[in-house]
């Protein structure tokens, strides 16, 4: 291929990189993805994706064509603890506990008022090819897979990688402005000098993917059902849905083990174990794949290293509790996104990136110590029961026994568990962790207010319009048609919404975008507006006044408010917001 120069190149081509290069599409930045692989994903990963997430899907035109391929949320939407899956013995087939989960059954109409549209779940290998068909309709033969990053280096005003076609062994050089390591971690973060902190390995997890027709013994509607053997300690473990179809006709399943040694068990050798667990003795069972995975709680210590910059895994990496992983390389891609097209656009300094670090990384630090809690925190549910790893198998029967006694006794030990199990909602329902992550230092302007207190578990989301946050959402109408506060909000331009008396704040915004060269869309929502809002959902969550004013972000977080006009110039307001915003 010889050389090519583009604006951004990004190394990986999973979840993260395959997102990134659609965002990029859409802003009109020209870049190129490699990917070592041949193709995506063969197994499935990541298989939730949060609400957050599907807005931003559903922004860039993606969330129908995941949704028509994702299990709908009445089959996922519950976890479940259960003693086995069939069998016929006396602690068999026992449903020990469930509870609505991520969106579904009461938490439905929560998750609805806080969004324009609700979670999917689709793991990654059916997911990837999705992301990777889109981003190549979008960017015609720019998507290379089966190439490989072999070296880059930094030049101060550029970067230099070479491209190695892994069939041809064809060698090609790529300028590029900026590089976005999308790996993993596999290369770019590491020879960038950036570390990863935390604590060694956690634990080894032995994860199989195998394909059985299960639909006689199955109990669909669970995004996850765990496995609390009677007997065997080392067979409890969580069984997941993998589709390509769901519920009862599901033919592909992922099984987590409790953790143990690496290469406890093989292709052949895990067949039996599967059977033992599910008390199926005759059950057919085709594996793909057995693999051992070590748990790790790991932070970059930089998101940014020159023109260097990472994303994804390659940046975070936790337990996959609260399915926060891919979900938040995804939201990573999203912030970034914007910011170079800013900056190779012209429209904003270098320095603006420093604020994807400056944004990013606490959230990636949150998100990595909610999934570790999480994750904590649901061994201390097991063990509530009586069925944690540690308690041998005549002391696991005789604890649930217990449990299921009909007797007086038998109703105070379920009363003590359900009081445990209430508070993995922090775990399941944690709805303010995936919509209600927001910036305190970064491409804003702060306003001297504070952020609302948050729930200690996380399952219940407090909408706000202060500057770092996410646009609340609330549906207006305008002629007939109804949309969310979000669908207004221009997809590659900042959004200047106003109450009915911002037509000063209208006026000086198309001077700023003149004059700045920037493209910002004005919206007035309010009695007599372009916009009603004929529920008043606008009013309660918008934070201004009639004549006050919000400047939102392409990635619709709100980069700057004034509650109201307060005699204040409206032009200098808007170009000294611009000027912090873009680091002019």
């Amino acid at each position: 291929m010889g050389a090519i120069e583009v604006p951004v190149l990004i190394v990986g081509g999973g979840g993260c990189g395959l997102s990134a290069s659609v965002f990029l599409s859409d802003h009109g930045v020209g870049h190129l993805l490699v990917e070592r692989h041949p193709d995506t994903s063969r197994v499935p990963k990541a298989h939730y994706l949060n609400q957050r997430t599907m807005e931003i899907f559903r922004t860039h035109a993606l969330a129908d064509d995941v949704f028509a391929e994702a299990a709908p949320l009445e089959k996922f939407g519950k976890v479940r603890w259960q003693t086995t899956l069939a069998g016929d013995g006396p602690l068999d087939r026992r449903v020990i506990h469930e509870m609505d989960a991520f969106g579904g059954g009461h938490l439905r109409e929560i998750y609805q008022a806080a969004g324009p549209v609700l979670p999917a779940k689709l793991p990654q290998m059916w997911l990837e090819p999705i992301l990777r068909r889109h981003a190549e309709d979008r960017n015609p033969g720019r998507i290379l897979f089966h190439h490989e990053l072999t070296t880059f280096r930094d030049e101060g005003d550029r970067v230099v990688a070479e491209i190695r076609d892994t069939e041809t062994g064809e060698l090609t050089t790529v300028t590029a402005q900026y590089l976005i390591g999308a790996d993993g971690g596999r290369m770019v973060g590491a020879a960038a000098g950036i570390e990863m902190q935390g604590p060694p390995g956690l634990i080894n997890t032995t994860t199989v993917y195998f394909s059985a027709d299960l639909s006689a013994w199955w109990q669909e509607g669970t995004l996850i059902t765990h496995f609390l053997h009677p007997t065997d300690p080392e067979l409890s473990s969580n069984l997941i849905e993998m589709g390509p179809s769901w519920g009862k006709n599901c033919e592909q399943w992922g099984l987590h083990f409790m953790p143990g040694p690496p290469g406890r068990w093989d292709n052949e050798s895990v067949v039996p174990r599967i059977r033992e667990l599910l008390q199926i003795p005759d059950l057919e069972v085709t594996v793909h794949k057995v693999t051992d995975w070590i748990v790790h709680a790991h932070l970059a210590d930089r998101y940014r290293v020159g023109r260097i910059l990472i994303a994804g895994d390659a940046a975070h990496r936790q337990p996959p509790a609260v399915g926060l992983g891919l979900n938040t390389g995804i939201q990573d891609a999203h912030n970034l996104a914007w910011k170079l097209a800013a900056v190779t656009g012209g429209h904003a300094t270098d320095a603006l990136l420093d604020t994807y670090e400056s944004e990013r990384r606490p959230v990636g630090r949150e998100n990595v110590d909610w999934a570790v809690s999480a994750a904590v925190h649901h061994q201390a549910v097991i063990d509530a029961v009586g069925a944690g790893p540690n308690i041998p198998a005549g002391r696991r029967t005789q604890r649930l026994q217990s449990y299921f006694d009909p007797s007086p006794l038998g109703d105070t030990v379920r009363a003590r568990a359900l009081e445990v199990f209430h508070t993995h909602r922090g775990g399941c329902q944690s709805l303010d962790m995936e919509i209600g992550f927001h910036y305190e230092d970064g491409a804003l302007v702060t306003d001297g207010s504070e952020p609302p207190a948050r729930v200690p578990m996380r399952n219940e989301h407090i909408p706000t319009s202060r500057p770092g946050h996410r646009l609340p959402h609330a549906w207006i109408e305008r002629d007939g048609r109804r949309v969310s506060t979000l669908d207004v909000t221009g997809l590659t331009a900042f959004t200047l919404i106003t109450g009915p008396g911002g037509a000063a704040w209208a006026e000086a915004a198309a001077r700023i975008a003149e004059k700045y060269a920037v493209r910002v869309d004005t919206v007035t929502i309010g009695a007599g507006a372009d916009w009603a809002d004929p529920d008043g959902g606008w009013a309660a969550v918008s934070g201004i006044g009639a004549d006050g004013a919000l400047l939102v972000r392409p990635d619709q977080h709100i980069a700057w408010r004034t509650t109201e006009a307060g005699g204040e110039d409206p032009g200098q307001a808007l170009a000294q917001a611009f000027a912090a915003v873009l680091e002019r």
